[in-house]
């Protein structure tokens, strides 16, 4: 990711790493917030999300991001089950200055499956220094 807001693209795209659906953490993660949920079913949706969100936040570690404003248009396409591996990225869709020290940028994320298909995606606006 570029140092500053203003080194940011409309369009690039930003690799987020990945990460499976390990049959330890399904369970725990059933077992603590979505009791009844069958693990043959594969990733309940909160983990899914779970999972997006350790991602992101790993990710943006280094980032000159300052604050997460919002998380919208939240989707989800299917709950991928134990093994699978899940990959991350980052569109950035739009940006906007905001005085000399900050700037809004608007980003949609995309968790996929191994063979490329969408799992979960949202939209993000963020402030980032200049």
């Amino acid at each position: 990711m570029p140092a500053s807001f203003d080194d940011i693209e409309i369009g690039q795209v930003v690799n987020l790493g990945a990460c499976a659906v390990e049959t330890a953490a399904l369970q725990a993660f059933v077992g603590a917030f979505t009791p009844g949920w069958a693990l043959d079913r594969g990733a309940p949706d909160s983990m899914v999300y779970a999972i997006w969100a350790k991602l992101d936040a790993v990710a943006a570690t280094d980032w000159p991001q300052t604050k997460r404003l919002g998380v919208d248009a939240l989707r989800w396409m299917r709950n991928p089950p134990v093994g699978e591996l899940l990959r991350c990225r980052m569109t950035v869709m739009a940006k906007d200055p905001v005085g000399d020290d900050k700037g809004i940028v608007i980003a949609q994320h995309d968790l996929l499956d191994e063979a490329g298909r969408l799992v979960f995606s949202c939209l993000t606006r963020s402030v980032f220094s200049r």
